[in-house]
């Protein structure tokens, strides 16, 4: 077995190595018990999305009933409730695997359309997360500041988004083993 090198990246340090460990539990486990596995990691990274799409949610319903809201633009308005659409429509691609877990729960082979199925709509659910998340932050600087510093701050959060959840892990991808 190769020993661990450690290679800096930005402020992070990776350690990778030369060759799969023989203790690598990918390597040894059954078929059911990746299915658990892979069902347990993917419940952990629901919870963390179905708690910040409905706190998203929550905010931006509330933004309404404020005084300020009756006097933004027409298009501020427009933005708004494609937000809240967008918003509505994360809380529920979050919590779908839930009702879709109920519904097939107990029949044969249904753990691996359950974890295939999650699997998707959690990617489908952190796309539409981030737009919600760069969209919010475009209309927070079109109401406080103007329309091009919204625009501006979209572009930016998106940008940042997209380097956070596709460009940083697919740059890991690249030094792990195939």
């Amino acid at each position: 077995m190769a020993l661990p090198r450690s290679r800096a990246v930005g402020s992070f340090i990776f350690t990778m190595t030369n060759s799969i460990s023989s203790s690598d539990p990918e390597q040894t486990e059954t078929d059911l018990a990746r299915l658990e596995r892979r069902w347990t990691e993917l419940l952990s990274e629901l919870r963390v999305a179905q708690t910040g799409t409905q706190i998203l949610t929550g905010f931006l319903l509330s933004l309404v009933l404020q005084p300020l809201f009756q006097s933004i633009t027409a298009g501020e308005k427009f933005l708004y409730l494609c937000l809240v659409v967008l918003a509505v429509l994360a809380t529920v691609l979050a919590i779908a695997p839930v009702s879709f877990h109920r519904a097939v729960f107990g029949h044969p082979g249904a753990k691996a359309a359950i974890v295939a199925s999650t699997h998707l709509i959690l990617r489908l659910t952190l796309v539409v997360i981030s737009l919600v998340l760069a969209g919010t932050v475009a209309f927070v600087f079109a109401v406080a500041v103007d329309q091009t510093a919204g625009i501006i701050a979209g572009i930016i959060a998106f940008a940042g988004i997209a380097v956070a959840w596709v460009v940083t892990p697919y740059r890991a991808l690249r030094g792990l083993p195939r």
